[in-house]
């Protein structure tokens, strides 16, 4: 079958009650910055978009719950529907607990070996596990991370080793260090400390550093966002407090995502009530760490933004807004 399905990439949202779709990503036209966006999905009255990635259809996705369970599902298994529909209950899909939640999700072509996954959970700690422990998962899921009741599974990355690992706050503040000073554990163990979160904090968000020209994008809840240079990330060790990566304040709200980007990108924001807009990052100035960034997206009064997908445009095709996309670009 899969021989007969076309390689194209896609987008793939998921609700907070657990809804899932993909359509591709040439539905989103580009827009100029702090545009208002146009509707990405129809959703009820107590549901919103919650996230967002982009991926082949021949890549597998490997699904983390907040309790550390693993599933993975082929991109094409997952049903392809209109822009505004509200796609299909993903426990129709996987064999998901009723009261556990996706968490993260992961675009994977091979299983290979010298790969890892590291997950981040929401109180600071990391974890990395070799890709291959997660090649023979089961129907009913396969334990990614033993974690404790008060913590949860927010973040997972696909590395070689070698990348340098950042962590951001939900208040701003963020933390550098090498990925080997985290080392490989097997599928049951927890982890260790990453970051040491003030009272009242928590992770948002994790990105592992891949490319010397790259920029920080980091994006806040009321629609402000900038980039920043890699080198105003100073390298330290882990466990440690961290820097401010964004000044959040009222004017900002707390901060929604972290990632990695470069000038020739785009991203796609999408916000609780299910606007999405999608933009050059050349829209986005490089400025200092320390600042509060300036307007992406112009928000409805009670709207935020909830999740940030990045996009790598290829050769410009004869349909209008057509562009390729890097596989696994979006988480």
């Amino acid at each position: 079958i899969e021989d007969l399905i076309a390689q194209e990439e896609m987008v793939i949202t998921i609700s907070h009650l657990g809804y899932i779709k993909r359509l591709p990503v040439s539905t989103y036209r580009r827009q100029a910055r702090g545009g208002r966006g146009k509707s990405g999905q129809t959703t009820r009255e107590t549901d919103f978009l919650e996230h967002m990635f982009i991926a082949s259809t021949h890549d597998y996705i490997l699904f983390f719950t907040a309790k550390g369970q693993l599933y993975w599902l082929k991109v094409y298994a997952i049903p392809q529907a209109g822009r505004t529909a509200q796609g299909k209950a993903i426990v129709n899909l996987i064999e998901i607990a009723q009261d556990d939640k996706i968490a993260a999700m992961l675009p994977v072509r091979n299983f290979n070996e010298g790969q890892y996954v590291v997950m981040a959970t929401r109180r600071g700690v990391i974890k990395k596990t070799s890709l291959s422990a997660f090649c023979n998962p089961r129907r009913v899921g396969i334990r990614a991370i033993n974690i404790p009741e008060d913590d949860v599974v927010i973040e997972a990355r696909l590395t070689d080793g070698s990348h340098d690992i950042i962590l951001a706050t939900r208040h701003g503040q963020a933390i550098r260090f090498p990925e080997d000073k985290v080392r490989s554990m097997g599928r049951t163990a927890y982890g260790v400390r990453g970051i040491r979160l003030e009272q009242g904090d928590y992770l948002i968000g994790m990105v592992t550093l891949n490319r010397q020209d790259a920029t920080l994008l980091v994006v806040s809840e009321k629609g402000m966002g900038k980039r920043s240079a890699v080198s105003d990330y100073r390298v330290t060790n882990r466990g440690g407090k961290g820097i401010i990566t964004l000044r959040c304040g009222a004017k900002t709200g707390e901060l929604v995502t972290i990632k990695e980007v470069v000038d020739e990108d785009e991203i796609i924001l999408i916000t609780q009530q299910g606007l999405i807009i999608r933009m050059p990052l050349t829209n986005v100035k490089v400025i200092g760490r320390n600042t509060m960034g300036v307007k992406l997206v112009n928000l409805s009064e009670g709207d935020r933004v909830v999740d940030v997908a990045r996009i790598v445009p290829g050769e410009e095709t004869d349909q209008e807004d057509v562009i390729e996309i890097e596989p696994g670009a979006g988480k």
